[in-house]
């Protein structure tokens, strides 16, 4: 089905294009499987755009991201990470120091305590390294389901289904779910893919929702998941 879609139109044009429409699944766990077949044709690699080298980049970088675009965090980083290069030095920063660092990226205040507060925790607990376990991941400072999930699949390449908000905002337009709980909508979505799966498609879809399916001008005209989508607008 899958080649049969991709022959009628290589990118995004298929509907009102193909000679028969695809039919739509009928319940969220089938559109869920095939809005993950397209997207890992539309995307094959699973790209996350926050900018980092190693766990402790990733999880200070996902703390800061928090109401802030990725190009800003990734604007902000470098200099963050060339002054405390480990939970180490961060562990013993200034705060003041640190808020004139993220400053940019909004609520400084608490992201700086939180990022401070997590060196320490890693420092204390970890011997300086992240933890793998969600459970553990969470008792981080400035750490949630989200967040976790962001470090579990990405650099440690386990199961982990980040929901942020255009996670959220695809998945209810698409028809995957009808919560707006972000736990829900995550533990919803594992419920229906794989579990190897679960980080790629919410990069994917984050991906997705940058490019294409914007929050206020969704380009369904582009979409390769327009023949499927119960929200389409063409």
């Amino acid at each position: 089905m899958l080649l049969g879609y991709r022959g009628v139109a290589t990118h995004g044009v298929a509907f009102g294009m193909a000679k028969t429409p695809a039919r739509k699944p009928r319940t969220p766990a089938g559109r869920s499987v095939l809005v993950l077949e397209r997207l890992k044709v539309e995307y094959p690699v699973a790209i996350c755009e926050l900018n980092h080298r190693n766990p402790y980049e990733l999880l200070a970088a996902t703390i800061l991201s928090a109401q802030c675009t990725d190009v800003r965090v990734n604007m902000v980083t470098p200099a963050l990470f060339e002054k405390y290069p480990s939970p180490y030095e961060l562990a013993v920063a200034n705060i003041t120091d640190v808020e004139t660092l993220v400053r940019s990226t909004g609520f400084y205040g608490s992201k700086a305590k939180n990022l401070i507060g997590m060196a320490n925790a890693l420092v204390d607990r970890y011997g300086g390294e992240v933890p793998k376990e969600r459970e553990e991941l969470v008792t981080l400072p400035g750490v949630g389901r989200k967040t976790a999930n962001v470090v579990r699949s990405v650099v440690f390449n386990l199961p982990g289904l980040a929901v942020d908000t255009h996670v959220g905002r695809l998945s209810r337009r698409l028809g995957l779910t009808k919560h707006e709980d972000p736990v829900k909508v995550e533990l919803e979505l594992n419920d229906y893919l794989p579990p190897e799966e679960w980080g790629g498609f919410s990069l994917r879809l984050i991906l997705h929702g940058r490019r294409v399916c914007d929050a206020r001008k969704p380009k369904c005209r582009e979409c390769m998941l327009a023949d499927i989508c119960p929200s389409v607008s063409i």
